[in-house]
């Protein structure tokens, strides 16, 4: 598919270099054969994008994080630490240090 393209884009620019003047040339380029390839390929790669984030959460779902697990983590309010104005939410407490709450 990616063939079909690269011939597209090399047509599309020697259409351009044909154009009488530059702005037109590059506007033939951009308008007849950039943006029309671009949006023709997004929506050809659909199919695509689709088995990758089913591929990328049958890995999430082998690791152990399930939908419920993740979506409480995103979905919690950061706990904001009023002395320094950090966000405490990501810190962990560390088993090593007992000075930590």
């Amino acid at each position: 598919m990616y063939i079909v393209a690269i011939a597209w884009l090399y047509v599309t620019l020697l259409m351009g270099l044909a154009e009488r003047s530059f702005v037109s040339g590059v506007l033939t380029f951009v308008f007849y054969g950039l943006a029309p390839l671009m949006l023709v390929l997004w929506l050809f790669g659909g199919p695509r994008r689709k088995r990758a984030r089913a591929a990328r959460e049958a890995v999430a779902d082998t690791a152990g994080v399930s939908d419920a697990t993740a979506g409480a983590v995103t979905d919690a309010e950061p706990a904001v630490d009023d002395a320094a104005g950090d966000v405490a939410a990501d810190r962990v407490p560390d088993a090593a240090d007992p000075e930590r709450p």
